[in-house]
C-alpha cells in the first residue's frame, strides 16, 4: 500500500480522536498540501517522496488550528483563496448566497451590473460575482486592514478581468459616490451575539478575528442594521440586497429589512441543509 496513504489513515485517527468534524477529509487537505498536489492525486506520490511535514500539519490541526489557516487556502465555489490568520475563513453556507445573487443578476434588464460586496473579508463574495458574471462591476469594502491585505492578494491573483474595485472603509459610510446607482448589495456580516460565545465551535471563536464574528447589540444584529441602512443608501430603485445570518435569526433579520423602510419581496431563503441562512429584498420603485 502506498505509504502516504497509511500515513493519512493513521491521521484520520488521530483527527477524529480530537473531535474534527470532517477528520478524513482534513488528513487528506493537509496531505494534499504538503505534498503540492490535489486530493484526488494523492495516490501519486511515491513512498520516497513522502514530507514528514505532514505530521507537524496534522498536530496543530489536532490543537484546533483551522484547516485553512494551516493550508493557506480555502475553497469557495470555483476559487481557491489565499487565507490564514486575521481573516475569516469563507463557508460553504455562503455559496448559496452567492448563487442567488448570481441568479438575481442573469434576471436584470441590465448590461454592465454593479454590485457592492460590504465587509468582503479574503474577497470570496466579490471575486464569485465576478468570475461568474463577466460583465459585473464589483465594488468590495473591508474596514480590517490585516483582512483588507488578504483580499488584496486574491484579487491580484484571480480577477484576470479587473472587475473588482477594492475600498479600506467602513461599510456603514463607504461608496457615497454611487449613492442610489447600484444594483445589488451583497454581505455575509458579523452576526453571532455575545451571548453565544460558549457555543462558537473553538477553531472559529478561537482565531477567526472577532471583528468577523460579533454582531453587536444584544440579538448580535447591529451590523446587519448598517447593512440595511447601507443597502438602501446605495440601491437604484428596484435593486436587490442579500445578507446572511445564522440558522436561527431568520425571522429577526426578515424584520430589519421593514417595508416603512422601502423594502418589498422580503424573504428568508434557506442553504443546502434547509436552514434559514440569508435574507434577500427588493428596493421599492414608488
Amino acid at each position: 500500500m502506498n505509504l502516504l496513504l497509511d500515513e493519512i489513515a493513521r491521521a484520520t485517527a488521530r483527527l477524529a480522536d480530537a473531535g474534527a468534524a470532517s477528520p478524513r477529509a482534513d488528513a487528506e487537505e493537509l496531505a494534499a498540501a504538503v505534498h503540492g498536489v490535489k486530493r484526488a492525486e494523492l495516490h501519486t506520490v511515491s513512498d520516497g517522496a513522502f514530507d514528514a511535514r505532514f505530521w507537524e500539519y496534522v498536530a496543530r490541526r489536532e490543537a484546533g488550528e483551522p484547516l485553512q489557516h494551516i493550508t493557506g487556502r480555502a475553497f469557495f465555489r470555483y476559487l481557491e483563496l489565499k487565507v490564514g490568520p486575521g481573516v475569516f475563513v469563507p463557508r460553504p453556507e455562503t455559496e448559496v448566497m452567492v448563487g442567488w445573487a448570481l441568479d438575481t443578476l442573469r434576471d436584470m434588464d441590465v448590461q454592465d451590473p454593479l454590485v457592492v460586496d460590504l465587509g468582503t473579508g479574503s474577497a470570496a463574495i466579490a471575486l464569485s460575482i465576478a468570475q461568474e458574471s463577466p460583465r459585473a462591476r464589483v465594488h468590495a469594502v473591508e474596514k480590517d486592514p490585516t483582512a483588507f491585505v488578504h483580499a488584496t492578494r486574491n484579487i491580484e491573483d484571480l480577477d484576470e478581468r479587473g472587475q473588482v474595485r477594492l475600498r479600506l472603509d467602513d461599510f456603514g459610510t463607504a461608496l457615497n459616490e454611487l449613492n442610489g446607482t447600484v444594483d445589488l448589495v451583497v454581505s455575509n456580516p458579523p452576526y453571532i451575539p455575545m451571548s453565544e460565545w460558549e457555543y462558537v465551535p473553538r477553531d472559529v471563536r478561537d482565531h477567526d478575528p472577532a471583528d468577523a464574528l460579533w454582531g453587536g447589540g444584544e440579538d448580535g444584529l447591529d451590523a446587519v442594521r448598517v447593512v440595511e441602512r447601507t443597502a438602501r443608501r446605495l440601491l437604484r430603485p428596484g435593486g436587490h440586497v442579500a445578507v446572511e445570518h445564522s440558522d436561527l435569526q431568520g425571522n429577526a433579520v426578515y424584520w430589519v429589512f421593514a417595508e416603512e423602510n422601502g423594502w418589498r419581496d422580503v424573504r428568508n431563503r434557506r442553504d443546502l441543509t434547509n436552514r434559514d441562512r440569508f435574507v434577500t429584498a427588493r428596493l421599492g420603485t414608488d
